[in-house]
């Protein structure tokens, strides 16, 4: 084998390891970052679906994580696929109280009227959960009796 074709065969295998050590670290940083992901997935709580045509939920959270976070996603975000699910964070649409619990309550567009199957204090609680997170930071809660005022009918 002439001197040339020797030289880069022993190039060529060395960029196959320096390959392999890359791909190699690259496989541990992300197998890590999927370990970190798991482990904030378990320490949220658990979250069962209400029986029937009624939310059992009670909390804002406990609503969000049951309605909510499957079309917004858990962190708010939204997604963009089989349909546009508007992002929640840092959401101006959020500031006027009203126009939240009537989105809740009534639906709009491709979201449906979930707050049928609550009462007023869970869509209260819902929706002053999703206006004080995501970046949210708006303070002037709604109340049950809001609620009431949005409803079909009232």
């Amino acid at each position: 084998m002439p001197l040339n074709r020797m030289k880069q065969v022993k190039s060529n295998s060395a960029i196959s390891r320096g390959r392999s050590a890359v791909a190699l670290a690259l496989g541990l940083v992300l197998m890590s970052h999927a370990a970190l992901a798991d482990q904030e997935t378990r320490s949220r709580p658990l979250t069962s679906l209400s029986m029937g045509y009624r939310f059992s939920e009670t909390t804002g959270e406990e609503l969000f994580a049951s309605a909510c976070q499957a079309c917004h996603m858990p962190d708010g975000k939204g997604a963009v696929g089989a349909g546009t699910y508007p992002s929640l964070v840092q959401n101006r649409n959020l500031e006027a109280a009203g126009y939240p619990a009537y989105v809740v309550v009534r639906g709009q567009r491709a979201m449906p009227a979930v707050g049928a199957m609550m009462s007023d204090a869970q869509v209260a609680a819902v929706v002053n959960y999703v206006r004080s997170h995501f970046g949210n930071g708006y303070r002037d809660a709604v109340s049950a009796d809001d609620v009431k005022l949005v409803r079909p009918g009232r």
